[in-house]
This record gives C-alpha cells, sequence and structure tokens, in this order.
C-alpha cells in the first residue's frame, strides 16, 4: 500500500493502555476480576470499605485511560497520504 501511511501507526497510542487493560484491568483473572466483583456488590446493594473503592479506582484507570486515548486517536483527522511515490 504504498502512497497511504500503516494502518497500524494510527492505532499505535493504543497499545499500552489495552495492555494495562487486558492486565491490571482485568485482574485478578480468578476466580473472578475485581470489577466485575464490585459491580455485582453494587448492584446488590452490598457495602463498600475504603479498599473496594481503591480497587474499582485502581482496575478501573486503565480502561479509562483506554477510552480517552481511543476517542482521541478516532477524533485525531486521519493521517495525510504521501504523495510521493
Amino acid at each position: 500500500m504504498s502512497g497511504s501511511a500503516p494502518v497500524s501507526s494510527r492505532w499505535a497510542p493504543l497499545a499500552t493502555p489495552l495492555m494495562a487493560s487486558l492486565t491490571l484491568g482485568l485482574a485478578p483473572f480468578v476466580p473472578e476480576p475485581h470489577l466485575v466483583e464490585k459491580a455485582r456488590w453494587a448492584l446488590t446493594g452490598q457495602p463498600f470499605k475504603a479498599v473496594d473503592v481503591f480497587d474499582v479506582v485502581m482496575h478501573g484507570a486503565p480502561w479509562v485511560w483506554l477510552l480517552v486515548t481511543a476517542v482521541a486517536v478516532l477524533r485525531a483527522p486521519a493521517p495525510a497520504a504521501s504523495t510521493a511515490s
């Protein structure tokens, strides 16, 4: 594909936030991710302690970072196609 920027260059800024989301954001994997557990607690009305709020912030931050980065990438103008051959 000469004459256009590689597709990967536009999406490259998502690599680090995506890896953080899939590792720290989903940890621990067994028995279930903390975010799933805390969401279940919130939906069933179980009380939260300070450490639970910290868990939600810590495990949710990579997902917020990924979302903000994805929006920035999607809103950025597409790289201009190179006219040189």
